[in-house]
């Protein structure tokens, strides 16, 4: 059988409402604010059919280059072929919300200053930089009094 190629095409699942999360949109989805320059998320809500974006801006993230009454510019960058062109997307607010991509860049800068100042109270100098988790430290269990014990399986038995 043929199938379609339209706007929607093949988007069953990925436009689909999360468990327990049908029905109409939230009022605070309309009470964000978003300004230019803002980093967003794309997320399509296909409860609302007006201003959504192409399957393909789903799940995908861009910076707010216009913000009007009822919707938003966001700038993607999307890969064609071997390089990336910068597409400008219209988008209404309720398939969007703010990413949360910088929160732990903005945490680590907040905590670096903090640390930087008390340093410098201190008088010492500090290491920054961040450090990929380390191997557990090595640790010795002694059998001296604490004899290792073999553990058997639980015979099988019918309960008829």
């Amino acid at each position: 059988m043929p199938h379609s190629f339209g706007y929607r095409a093949r988007t069953r699942h990925l436009f689909s409402q999360k468990f327990r999360e049908h029905g109409p949109v939230k009022l605070s989805t309309y009470l964000k604010t978003y300004k230019v320059g803002d980093i967003v998320d794309i997320k399509a809500n296909a409860s609302i059919q007006k201003g959504m974006p192409h399957k393909f801006y789903h799940g995908r993230t861009g910076i707010v280059y216009n913000v009007t009454k009822t919707s938003v510019g966001v700038i993607v960058n999307k890969r064609v072929g071997n390089r990336y062109m910068e597409k400008r997307v219209n988008i209404r607010i309720e398939h969007i919300k703010h990413s949360k991509c910088r929160d732990d860049f903005l945490r680590r800068v907040k905590e670096n200053a903090q640390k930087k100042k008390e340093a410098k109270a201190a008088g010492q100098s500090i290491h920054l930089k961040r450090q990929p988790v380390q191997p557990r430290e090595a640790r010795h269990v002694s059998t001296k009094d604490n004899a290792p014990t073999t553990i058997y399986p639980i015979a099988y038995e019918t309960l008829i």
